[in-house]
């Protein structure tokens, strides 16, 4: 950089920002490097282990440097500014370069683990920059934002990435295990707050006097239709509670299965089993969503479907994969009977919407 020694610290500083914030989205569609020869597992988390803590120091030095007291010390040269922000820009490229080593054929699942891992420590690196241009050094929200600054954690997480692609798919299948256990609690937790009386008193004997309004407002009974289940609503959140459940053990199920009989080089298909789960938490947070007042039938269907094709496809390629101990397993069977049961229940209870 010729004559960056004259450029001003905060244009430098706003200018290192810039440029980590423009990676980003490169680091998230790059690809991996042709590996001259066989790739070297210690060798490779031995570097990046090295990398993160790397950019941690780096990460401690900017902020020793530039959040000090102008009063107790002089601000730092352009000179030193420019040395300093090199050697940030260096360590955040270093860590993506180790990134890049990465074989495809070391399994989609572990780099997109690693990638999130990288993507987060330069997230917070260009966080951490931001906050020293904008806001006053010692102040004490630049000491809040500091010390709560996500780079120096994300760094720390590197040592617990996964070392392999079946560890990774593990960590993966129990996220989303976790997300559908706590959709399913949400909904019964609704389910079983939801007065079933509510729509009783509102659905009687319509007095349109405004004594009889105001008398319903004072006792904080509902007026509005759409702000509670009707019996008909309640009837339908039957089967679609069902269907999470099903999703719950569905994941359960395929996560033991990855954890008994997973073999680490069969990484295309512990990368298939994961990336067909993964679809299967938004599906259940959209059925979710959907039973909430004021329900529109049709998007309950709707969503029902969606969900239960995606378990269907978890199913058959669980099923085909080398974590299946049997072909025709008795679970999966009457797992599959269990949602076509559900997803019946649903097209019989929402049918008039249909034909309506």
């Amino acid at each position: 950089m010729a004559g960056a020694a004259a450029v001003p610290t905060r244009e430098q500083l706003r200018h290192l920002a810039a440029e980590l914030r423009l990676l980003l989205p490169r680091v998230r569609v790059g690809e991996a490097q042709e590996a001259a020869g066989e790739f070297q597992r210690d060798a490779f988390w031995r570097r990046l282990n090295e990398a993160a803590v790397k950019v941690s120091g780096e990460a401690t030095t900017l902020t020793a440097v530039f959040s000090r007291l102008p009063a107790l010390s002089p601000s730092p040269s352009p000179q030193e500014t420019q040395r300093i922000c090199e050697q940030v820009h260096a360590a955040i490229k270093a860590i993506v370069a180790v990134y890049y080593s990465l074989p495809k054929d070391q399994g989609t699942t572990l780099r997109k683990l690693v990638r999130n891992s990288i993507l987060d420590i330069m997230d917070g690196m260009a966080q951490l920059v931001e906050v020293l241009l904008t806001t006053p050094a010692q102040s004490p929200e630049n000491n809040d934002l500091i010390s709560c600054n996500s780079v120096w954690v994300a760094c720390e997480q590197v040592p617990r990435i996964p070392r392999d692609n079946k560890a990774a798919a593990l960590l993966m299948l129990t996220k989303s295990v976790d997300f559908v256990k706590d959709a399913h609690e949400e909904m019964e937790q609704a389910v079983e707050e939801c007065d079933p009386y509510r729509g009783l008193l509102n659905d009687s004997e319509e007095d349109n006097s405004e004594n009889h309004n105001n008398e319903d407002e004072v006792l904080g009974f509902p007026t509005n239709q759409d702000s509670y289940w009707s019996e008909k609503d309640q009837e339908l959140i039957v089967p679609c509670l069902a269907l999470v459940r099903a999703s719950k053990a569905c994941l359960k199920k395929i996560r033991l299965l990855v954890a008994e009989n997973g073999k680490k080089d069969q990484v295309a298909q512990l990368d298939d089993i994961v990336d067909i789960c993964d679809e299967i938490s938004p599906s259940v947070d959209d059925l979710a969503l959907s039973i909430y007042p004021p329900v529109c039938q049709l998007t309950v269907r709707l969503n029902s479907a969606k969900l239960v094709s995606v378990l269907k496809k978890a199913l058959e390629i669980t099923k085909a994969s080398h974590v299946a101990s049997q072909p025709e397993d008795s679970w999966i069977l009457l797992l599959i009977n269990a949602i076509d049961h559900c997803m019946n229940r649903v097209k019989e209870l929402t049918q008039n919407a249909i034909e309506s």
